[in-house]
């Protein structure tokens, strides 16, 4: 980091010492800090409003109950960074968290809590899955959804009803029309299950079996992708073979296996509605949105948010090649107006959340914001 506000490297440095510094020294400014250990090793990474509020608050909190008080009894060294507003700490803090891994760190934990995400996972056999965090970088994410039950319910009947693997990612797969590519010997059958499968599921009809290459790559990638064009809210297909299976049973007065078949149409109606809502949320999220420097400065700057994340970034311009450069910026975006992205990677989808909670937490700020054509147009003036 550019500032090094403290770098105590006694063996044990009174706490008191500790705190006179940042009292002498750290900006009442947005910003962000990093605590490291006696080792050097970055334990925390932080954001603030008003560096030297925040970090002073770590020395009253009270010890031992609170974790603040604990924290800041592992540290020795501190580094902060004053940024031209809280919203420029917001991504810088999240950046820093991505590349330095801190050990203390925990993002979202507040507001996650109550989300979920699909996750369709990397070749060659894709899957869907649950999951609290984007992590994978091979993978794609969509959501955020709330109601996590639900949704798992939602995966697991949409999972079934295209016959999608659900094992262990790492478990080698043997597509039918590459068997001959294998020179491992074919999987050892489970017990009761007639087809050599790995597990029940191709036997009772959910599962296409790329495991005992009882599939064709083709085929399994085509239910794949039938998976993502109604994860886009491209395809409702999903849902008119429930409601063929549905119909069929109720014809054939298999009553039970009608309201099973009408549960899982219900769960997948919830569902398509919660993906074509999340999309139309995320469209909202592009425009250019104007900064002021809250610290007294002039560091003014502009941000070009294109369905939730944070395309480009400049110091507000000033003169007219500065205007017209950023204009460019904007009518690249500006001149791609195709929807929003449905699947994200999980960096993607990390800024997307940041962008969503800000916005949400501070409605005013929309206040500050313009659509590209506007801001492009007056770029240019």
């Amino acid at each position: 980091m550019s500032a090094l506000a403290l770098d105590l490297s006694d063996a044990a440095p009174p706490l008191e010492r500790l705190r006179a510094v940042v009292r002498a020294e750290a900006p009442k400014r947005p910003g962000v800090y990093v605590f490291a250990d006696p080792h050097g090793r970055v334990v925390y990474v932080g954001k603030a409003k008003n560096l030297r509020q925040r970090l002073l608050s770590y020395f009253t909190a009270p010890y031992p109950e609170s974790k603040s008080a604990q924290l800041i009894r592992c540290v020795t060294h501190i580094r902060w960074r004053p940024l031209p507003s809280e919203f420029a700490a917001l991504l810088e803090e999240q950046r820093l968290i991505k590349s330095m891994r801190p050990a203390y760190n925990v993002v979202g934990t507040d507001t996650r809590a109550a989300l979920a995400f699909v996750k369709l996972t990397a070749a060659p056999a894709p899957k869907l899955a649950l999951t609290d965090e984007p992590r994978d970088a091979k993978a794609l994410y969509y959501g955020p959804f709330r109601g996590r039950a639900q949704t798992g319910d939602a995966v697991r009947a949409l999972s079934d009803l295209l016959k999608l693997r659900d094992c262990a990612q790492a478990l080698p797969m043997r597509f039918a029309d590459q068997a001959s590519l294998f020179e491992a010997p074919p999987p050892t059958p489970v017990r009761g299950v007639a087809s050599g499968a790995r597990c029940m599921r191709h036997d009772l009809g959910t599962c296409l079996g790329p495991c005992a290459a009882l599939v064709s790559a083709e085929r399994y990638h085509q239910a794949a992708r039938s998976a993502e064009d109604f994860l886009e809210g491209r395809s409702a297909h999903p849902l008119d073979v429930v409601l063929d299976e549905m119909a069929a049973a109720a014809r054939a007065h298999e009553f039970e296996r009608a309201a099973a078949w009408k549960r899982k149409f219900e769960v997948l109606e919830w569902f398509f509605s919660a993906v074509s809502r999340l999309r139309a949320a995320i469209e909202g999220l592009s425009f250019v949105y104007e900064v002021k420097d809250t610290a007294g400065g002039k560091d003014d700057r502009v941000y070009l948010v294109k369905h939730g994340v944070v395309k480009a970034e400049a110091p507000w311009p000033l003169t007219p090649l500065e205007r017209q450069a950023f204009a460019k910026e904007v009518e690249v975006h500006a001149l791609d107006p195709g929807p929003a992205p449905a699947a994200r990677t999980a960096r993607e989808m990390d800024q997307v959340l940041l962008i969503m909670s800000w916005f949400r937490q501070h409605p005013a700020e929309y206040a500050h914001t313009g659509p590209f054509a506007r801001w492009a147009r007056d770029a240019v003036c």
